[in-house]
């Protein structure tokens, strides 16, 4: 059950730091012999913001679930070698989680990557502790786009949708936040402004010092 607290909601890939080049070569380095090649623009429609059980159902349809499964994980190995010692954040980004901090602003990071992949990226920006709750989609009934990995990252934190924001890079993850009720910033790190907003963003921008960015998350965090 959603409370009466604020709370900062962010998705890891591409919001907190820009990494969308990096599993797109992930992808290509372990799709390819399975007849599946992406470029930047088919990646950020069919793969970015999607669970890994709905990509491998969508591109790997004629293999069993095992087999399925054991093609995402070579993909997210790959990814993990690629990032490793790469992943910087977003510009900004620092002091917003401390301002957050400060206020006591409880945050979430809400997420269709797998587990070692969102750990693996939030230790490599140092702020792992930052976080209340990483909230999974592939661990719970529906991932993004649904609502139900945001409402579980409310509910993580007995927070309010009304009362909190969250920032996100993806289609299915703004679509995700806003069907949770939360007014949803979008990040521009892979789509533009048009199809952010076409998603249901109430604003986008670049990077987290971006100043509407901040004013937004200053009035709602009444701070």
């Amino acid at each position: 059950m959603s409370g009466s607290r604020r709370a900062l909601l962010f998705d890891i890939d591409g919001t907190l730091a820009d990494t969308d080049a990096l599993h797109l070569e992930a992808f290509n380095q372990v799709f390819a012999p399975h007849g599946h090649v992406f470029d930047r623009d088919r990646a950020s429609k069919e793969l970015m913001g999607f669970s890994n059980i709905s990509i491998s159902e969508r591109f790997l349809p004629g293999r069993s679930p095992e087999r399925q499964a054991a093609i995402m994980a070579e993909k997210e190995e790959a990814f993990r070698k690629l990032a490793s010692g790469q992943i910087k954040p977003l510009a900004g980004l620092m002091k917003l989680l401390a301002l957050a901090d400060r206020a006591d602003v409880a945050m979430v990071a809400v997420t269709n990557a797998p587990r070692l992949n969102a750990e693996m990226m939030l230790s490599g920006l140092g702020i792992m502790q930052r976080f209340k709750a990483v909230i999974i989609g592939d661990e719970l009934p529906h991932g993004k786009p649904h609502p139900l990995p945001y409402l579980e990252g409310l509910r993580a934190v007995s927070a309010a949708p009304g009362l909190s924001l969250a920032f996100e890079d993806s289609r299915s993850g703004v679509q995700s936040a806003s069907a949770a009720g939360i007014a949803t910033i979008g990040i521009r790190t892979s789509l533009g402004h048009g199809d952010l907003v076409a998603a249901g963003a109430v604003c986008t921008a670049e990077t987290f010092d971006d100043p509407k960015l901040v004013g937004l998350v200053g009035k709602t965090m009444n701070w």
